[in-house]
């Protein structure tokens, strides 16, 4: 489990129906997040990026398209290039669960819309939800929750969010900025649990499968 680099993974969205967009796919390592936000045709603010970076301490490599077809075509791109020719195994909180999950299940469901090939295939997948809900003493089931009780405040007065609806909001008002920090949140508190879980649990603790519909 801990020879593979952990890469966290997280998704905003228009809303939860089949006919919901994406709005920001973000992936972390330790070195940096890789960040594809998708502006429906709307020219974000200048200097974007540089603004992120002013205000997040591990670099975010961003890429700005105009469309879900473009962010799903550069998404693709990305996990096939770089993610499957590492040793990584790719990690969500709630991403997908034996009985649900959500970001797995909404992406399969919009590039089955737009008739794109699944991407992760050789990626070994762990839901960090599930080893904090069965080896952790906690009384939160929330990412920041959980990641607050156990870590401390950290990533959570970054987030300019505190709930979710948050980002429908800003995604349709522009505001890409708080957007973006707010998912850059997501996946540096998801790698950390990862991370932290690692530190105390078992390898047998962790549920690791595998993304290829074909095994």
């Amino acid at each position: 489990m801990t020879e593979l680099t952990t890469i966290a993974f997280d998704i905003e969205t228009t809303g939860f129906e089949t006919d919901d967009e994406l709005t920001v796919v973000g992936f972390d390592s330790a070195v940096s997040s890789r960040v594809f936000l998708n502006t429906d045709g709307m020219t974000p603010q200048s200097g974007l990026a540089d603004q992120l970076n002013d205000t997040l301490e591990t670099p975010v490599q961003l890429s700005v398209l105009d469309s879900e077809q473009e962010l799903l075509n550069e998404l693709a791109t990305f996990v096939t290039s770089t993610l499957t020719q590492r040793e990584a195994k790719l990690v969500a909180y709630n991403g997908e669960r034996w009985n649900g999950g959500f970001d797995l299940p909404f992406l399969r469901t919009r590039l089955c819309t737009h008739g794109l090939e699944w991407p992760f295939g050789v990626l070994p997948y762990v839901d960090v939800m599930d080893v904090f809900e069965t080896r952790f003493n906690t009384s939160e089931d929330t990412l920041s929750g959980v990641y607050e009780e156990l870590i401390g405040a950290g990533m959570n007065e970054v987030d300019p969010f505190t709930d979710s609806s948050e980002a429908v909001t800003a995604w349709k008002e522009g505001a890409y900025e708080p957007l973006i920090i707010h998912n850059v949140a997501d996946i540096r508190r998801t790698r950390a649990l990862m991370e932290l879980a690692e530190q105390y649990c078992s390898k047998s603790d962790f549920s690791m499968k595998s993304l290829d519909p074909i095994a």
